[in-house]
């Protein structure tokens, strides 16, 4: 955002014209929303201060009974935001917690998505006054105290009824602690060019089928089942229904053939389980190293159900060293665990990782959490040379040349045994229809994202998922 701002200034149009059109933006989003009533409005000392200075003044204007409190001293504002005080012709108060008795409406214009420390003193006591009192609170592009690149709390901030950014959302937007505090967001207009994308250069973007939707259409009437793809799922005796679970999701996401290849002792279960799945006996890595010795076998999916231990590990290398597409999942992850780097050293081609956060701690113990889960993925898959799929309500997509996907369209259902098995599955699917491993893991989490929100009603169940994504994939080919 500072590039776009400066981006814009530099073209021309005056910084206070956009903080203008961005209080402006927040006033109309309380004006919308609530009726009249008393509103306190909470300034910080920087320029997102300016913007509830702004917001103020409109507001004031439109006839609403309005209070504005200051962290610091107005003679301390600059640029900007002094420019943006001296447009409110009222009182200002100091900053304080009586500012909140009654009921108002807060709009928290305290500190923007660039702050870099923790907040502490009254402007702590402050948020964590409006918290203990569900205040109804409208921030100024991130709640205070969110960072807007990683994610996380500095300390403290408040839970907000709606959130108003600017030109584009923030990673920390859509985080985990951003989804449970930025309430609605409304990313609004303010008058940035849009050739300012080109001056940011953005390597992130929020997960969405306009990004990968154009690689899933295949409408050649000479297709057949090999030209879409075989993918070979490795599974084990014990824990069967995940390769089931994955050969069916690989399925419907359109691979031609899917083969589960198994030890000989399960051989019956598989063989008595859904009539499309291919099964054959594997009952050891050089069994399977032999099968993928054919070439149409373009793609293979280790770890649900296939057991932590030689035969695993042994597998993926296999597949590894074959150069197919390899989704590595669950008990693949976990046979590496102690030691990683052997896992990293033979990776080449396309691979895909999907740990959920147990699973990463334990593959990747060096990569810390000091810069998010955006910075985690990121140095995880420079590392491994895998793309990583890092789970969670704020799923994070990296690949290894740093770019970034946010899934966030997925719901809170999916937390189900055997959900993390669909999703393998899915991108295994994709990869086998040619899908680089990045795109897969990308057009996989909405998917099966929004396989559990068409599910609509409690009760979801691993089951259901593969079943809904032809339904999810209509929808993809189709919204905007």
């Amino acid at each position: 955002m500072a590039k776009a701002d400066a981006f814009a200034i530099a073209g021309g149009i005056p910084g206070r014209a956009l903080m203008e059109a961005a209080g402006r933006a927040v006033a109309a989003a309380v004006m919308r929303r609530w009726p009249r009533r008393p509103v306190v409005v909470l300034c910080g000392p920087g320029n997102n201060g300016g913007d509830g200075f702004v917001t103020a003044r409109i507001l004031h204007e439109a006839g609403w009974p309005v209070r504005l409190a200051l962290a610091g001293a107005l003679a301390d504002l600059k640029g900007d935001a002094a420019w943006a005080a001296g447009t409110w012709e009222r009182a200002v108060a100091p900053l304080s917690v009586a500012l909140l008795d009654g009921d108002p409406l807060v709009v928290d214009a305290l500190f923007g998505a660039g702050l870099s420390r923790p907040i502490s003193g009254i402007a702590g006591s402050v948020i964590d006054r409006l918290n203990e009192r569900l205040l109804t609170v409208v921030s100024v592009d991130v709640p205070s105290g969110l960072h807007g690149d990683s994610g996380q709390v500095l300390g403290r901030a408040p839970k907000a009824a709606c959130t108003v950014s600017f030109f584009r959302a923030k990673p920390g937007h859509y985080s985990e602690e951003g989804l449970k505090r930025c309430g609605d967001l409304h990313v609004v207009d303010i008058g940035i060019p849009p050739a300012a994308i080109a001056a940011v250069a953005p390597r992130q973007w929020l997960n969405a089928p306009a990004l990968w939707r154009e690689l899933l259409l295949r409408n050649d009437l000479a297709d057949h089942k090999y030209a879409r793809g075989h993918l070979t799922v490795l599974a084990g005796p014990l824990a069967t229904g995940a390769a089931r679970l994955a050969a069916l999701a690989g399925r419907r996401a359109g691979a031609g053939l899917v083969t589960i290849a198994t030890p000989r002792s399960a051989l019956p279960v598989y063989q008595a389980a859904e009539p499309g799945n291919l099964v054959v006996e594997a009952d050891d890595a050089a069994t399977f190293a032999r099968l993928l010795e054919d070439p149409r076998r373009n793609a293979v999916l280790i770890g649900p159900g296939s057991g932590v231990g030689d035969r695993t590990k042994g597998g993926v290398l296999a597949a590894l060293a074959a150069q197919r597409g390899v989704v590595l999942d669950a008990d693949a992850i976990t046979s590496f665990a102690g030691e990683p780097q052997h896992l990293f050293q033979s990776i080449r081609g396309e691979v895909l990782l999907t740990p959920h956060e147990g699973e990463f701690r334990r593959m990747f113990p060096g990569v810390g959490g000091e810069g998010g889960k955006v910075a985690r993925a990121r140095q995880a898959a420079s590392l491994s040379g895998a793309t990583v799929l890092l789970k969670g309500p704020d799923t994070v997509i990296a690949a290894p040349d740093g770019r970034v996907v946010i899934n966030v369209h997925a719901s809170a259902a999916l937390a189900t045994a055997g959900s993390g098995d669909v999703l393998a599955g899915v991108a295994g699917g994709l990869m086998a229809q040619g899908l680089t491993a990045f795109a897969a893991a990308a057009a996989a989490a909405w998917l099966h994202g929004d396989c559990a929100r068409r599910f609509a009603r409690p009760g979801l169940i691993a089951e259901d998922l593969p079943n809904l994504i032809p339904d999810a994939l209509q929808l993809a080919f189709s919204v905007n």
